[in-house]
Parts: C-alpha cells; structure tokens; sequence
C-alpha cells in the first residue's frame, strides 16, 4: 500500500438510524460533534434516516417515510397532468 494516502482517524463511531432508534457501532472516519452512551460506553455518532434495519430490500417490508407532506404536494402539484380513463361502449 502507498504511503501517506490512507486515514489515521479510525475510531468506533455508533451509526444511529433516526427511523428506528437501531444502533450499530463500526470503525469510521466520519466527522461527528454528538455523542451517545450505548451499553454503557460513550461513542460518538452519526444520524442516518435509513439503513439496513429499516430498508425496505433488506426488511421485505415497504415502510412510507413521509417527512414535510412531500408526497401530497408532488400529487397536488401533478394531479392536473393526470390521464382520464375513457369507458368504452360496445
């Protein structure tokens, strides 16, 4: 390996996913200035909105995560361009 080119910051860094409260702890390099006590041991931590315990591939379950009413807007927004269905008489 090359010199000079691979991070010396490796440390244990707790990922914390938002939609769960699920912490998992691994060796990072992430920037982080929050902290969490997790089995008793302090780690700093970084904030995730999705990961593998709340990813519908890996959970097989479809979960809607709706923050600030994004998908009612984008259907307002868009209703006008909607395709009528035409009833055919025979």
């Amino acid at each position: 390996m090359k010199k000079g080119i691979h991070p010396e910051n490796y440390r244990l860094v707790a990922f914390k996913d938002m939609s769960n409260d699920e912490v998992f702890i691994t060796k990072s390099t992430a920037d982080t200035k929050e902290t969490i006590t997790h089995e008793g041991v302090e780690y700093p931590v970084v904030k995730m909105e999705i990961s593998r315990t709340s990813h519908p591939f890996y959970t097989g379950k479809s979960k809607l995560i709706d923050t600030a009413g994004r998908i009612d807007k984008f259907k307002n927004k868009y209703s006008k361009f909607a395709k009528e269905t035409k009833t055919t008489e025979e």
